[in-house]
């Protein structure tokens, strides 16, 4: 069964106001555009299209009361996929892992936290990895702590311009976040954050700010000139200097799984997570920040840029599969040809550039750009074609 499913764009302020309708091809809002939920997540369930015969108004109303027929053994769709577009930098933030999530939630709900307080850090027992492809020619990030050498090299040389400018004050904060660069990476960079996120470091803030505005370019230092745009005075300025920076090109993925910090920057683009919504944030945000909470789910040790490579299937598909079965998303592209992936489960399929034909085994439908349909796994192998790109995601449970 193919039931097509459309939503509302979240308005979250960071939020594009013409990437999601362009790519729908329609006028733009009067309001930021950031996310299009495609799922059943209670945050904001698909809409079910009149005329579906599902006999539901969204999908986390048909999954919740009949999921045999939804295509699932429970009731609970185990992935969330979005489009994102960001035209301001989000929160800087990590996820739990499965058991961090479950404890954090009995614990919470143990205290009697409401589960809409704006203070709740666990909405849910989940986990919430995600991967995120970019659909713009450039998707900026920050991912992961970079090993904490890199970090002193930009320092040093914030500390080269106070020297030669003569700001000494400003000199005299910034070699005093130098001077606690010493020891073993993952100790450092826990010590740092936890001094960076729980202590007054305003005159630090201003003085990396101030240099960063005549310091020689590179990533760490435009992104600091980049948050201090949007997010003046905030510790997470100075802690981006021990994050690594990434600028991903179209088509290029991501993977963030739990206890990565990272934060996206500007880009548009299509992410697929668990179906969670637990955040845990740091800074460069008006929400709520537990700083001790966060130091609890932080991975430390340095990563490398965790692109998050696809796997060839046949021609015009590609696989992004992270080590985890709650989700994987294919990349189905085509020209007047026809592609084809296997289906054991059910999915989300959405279309990114053109018009496809999409064919199953019972159903079919006709997509264009910005639309999207669930997929139940009766249909079991889809054929795709006619001119454009689909993303289609899927689980594994």
């Amino acid at each position: 069964m193919f039931v097509a499913i459309d939503n509302t764009p979240r308005p979250y302020a960071w939020g594009s106001h013409t990437a999601i309708a362009e790519l729908q091809g329609r006028a733009p809002s009067e309001e930021p555009e950031a996310e299009l939920w495609l799922g059943a997540h209670s945050g904001s369930p698909s809409k079910i299209a009149p005329g579906s015969g599902v006999g539901f108004p969204d999908l986390a109303a048909w999954i919740a009361d009949d999921p045999a027929s939804a295509g699932l053994t429970e009731s609970r769709l185990p992935f969330l996929l979005k489009l994102l577009a960001a035209d301001a930098p989000l929160s800087l933030q990590a996820h739990p892992t499965n058991e961090q999530a479950a404890a954090g939630f009995e614990r919470e709900n143990a205290a009697g936290v409401p589960l809409d307080a704006p203070n709740r850090n666990y909405k849910d027992q989940f986990h919430k990895p995600e991967l995120v492809v970019a659909l713009s020619e450039t998707y900026d990030a920050l991912c992961g702590f970079r090993p904490v050498a890199e970090a002193i090299a930009d320092i040093d040389a914030l500390i080269a311009v106070a020297d030669e400018k003569g700001q000494s004050l400003a000199g005299e904060h910034v070699r005093g976040l130098r001077e606690r660069l010493q020891g073993e990476d993952a100790e450092v960079l826990r010590s740092v954050v936890e001094y960076l996120l729980g202590s007054d470091v305003s005159g630090l803030v201003a003085a990396v700010t101030d240099l960063a505005a005549s310091a020689p370019v590179t990533p760490a230092v435009d992104t600091v000139r980049l948050l201090a745009e949007h997010y003046p005075g905030d510790p997470g300025i100075v802690v981006s200097l021990f994050i690594n920076r990434v600028t991903l090109k179209r088509g290029e993925a991501l993977y963030l799984p739990a206890g990565n910090i990272h934060a996206y920057l500007k880009g548009f683009g299509v992410e697929l997570m668990a179906s969670s919504d637990n955040v845990m944030r740091g800074g460069l945000t008006p929400k709520h920040v537990d700083v001790p909470e966060l130091l609890h789910v932080l991975a430390f040790e340095p990563v490398p840029v965790p692109y998050l490579t696809p796997k060839p299937i046949s021609d015009g598909v590609e696989l992004f599969a992270p080590d985890i079965p709650d989700f994987e998303l294919f990349r189905v592209e085509v020209d007047e040809s026809d592609a084809s992936i296997d289906l054991p489960e059910v999915a989300i399929a959405v279309v990114t550039r053109g018009e496809v034909d999409l064919t199953g085994a019972q159903g079919a439908a006709t997509l264009r750009a910005g639309q999207a349909v669930y997929v139940t796994p009766d249909e079991t192998a889809l054929s795709v074609s006619g001119t454009g790109e689909v993303f289609v995601a899927t689980t594994l449970l």
